[in-house]
């Protein structure tokens, strides 16, 4: 269907350049709605392959300090799920960017599962990426958000088991979200030693693209990620960029600017990768 198409389409564009993805995460409604979608523009603009777009809730375990603070800007907005599908839905007429929409069970479950699916296909949104939602628990979800052309995005750990990264892999679509760190999201000074490790043990369970996040807030470790990822996740440091911005004019250039930063390093790592050793061997 259409809408899971884009995010198959994309993959399958940047796989043919050699690029891996750059998915930034930002909270809907932060600083508010119509700064929102300006940021998807900008985002796209920059280099930006996909956006995870947050929906705001009161009780956000898995974020950290950062994204806590956005997702209650969002809150204090007005970003309410209806609200966020009619902002997409204006999107659309501008972009046909991948779209996922990122956040906690609690609201779904209240807006409705069939409700939901329908309405986000209806406006738009490519993918649903649920925190806090078990895959043993996903089929009252899966079912109708793939009946709906929507692409459901599961979550891998470090913690993970390999036969159990195996089943969770059968039953994922679009891609598949590996959180770095065992914790939650915000900007950390390193990344952990054993992630290409991690990424490379997980290949041999699936060929869906690894998307990495959590803890990545540099363009050095965006570059560093993409070069054994296909997708580079990034949310906290643009959470402190709107944060430090607010409505002022400069706000889409600042995220633009780490946007584009990232994204430079991550094509001169890939090309800095296996095509370079191709060449010397030729």
């Amino acid at each position: 269907m259409k809408s899971a198409n884009r995010i198959a389409q994309k993959f399958a564009e940047l796989g043919a350049r050699n690029e891996a993805a750059l998915i930034p995460f930002i909270v809907a409604g932060d600083p508010d709605l119509d700064s929102t979608r300006r940021l998807v523009l900008e985002l796209e603009a920059r280099g930006a392959d996909l956006i995870e777009l947050g929906v705001p809730f009161s009780d956000p375990m898995a974020d950290g300090p950062a994204n806590q603070r956005a997702l209650a800007r969002g809150l204090g907005a007005g970003a309410s799920l209806a609200a966020i599908l009619s902002m997409v839905s204006e999107l659309r007429r501008e972009t046909q960017i991948p779209i996922v929409l990122f956040g906690y069970y609690n609201p779904v479950f209240h807006y409705g599962v069939e409700r939901l699916t329908a309405d986000a296909a209806k406006a738009g949104i490519d993918a649903l990426l649920v925190i806090d939602l078990p895959p043993e628990e996903a089929d009252e979800l899966k079912q109708p958000a793939r009946a709906n052309g929507l692409d459901l995005i599961l979550l891998l750990a470090p913690t993970t088991p390999i036969e159990r990264a195996r089943k969770i892999a059968r039953a994922a679509s679009g891609f598949i979200y590996y959180v770095s760190v065992a914790g939650v999201t915000g900007a950390r000074s390193s990344l952990p030693t054993d992630l290409r490790d991690h990424i490379a043990a997980l290949r041999s369970v699936t060929d869906i693209p690894l998307g990495v996040g959590f803890g990545i807030s540099t363009a050095e470790q965006a570059g560093e990620v993409a070069s054994f990822a296909d997708a580079v996740v990034v949310g906290s440091a643009i959470s402190l960029l709107i944060e430090k911005h607010g409505k002022t004019p400069g706000l889409a250039g600042a995220v633009g600017d780490l946007v584009a930063a990232m994204k430079t390093a991550m094509r001169a790592a890939r090309n800095r990768g296996p095509q370079q050793s191709e060449r010397s061997d030729g």
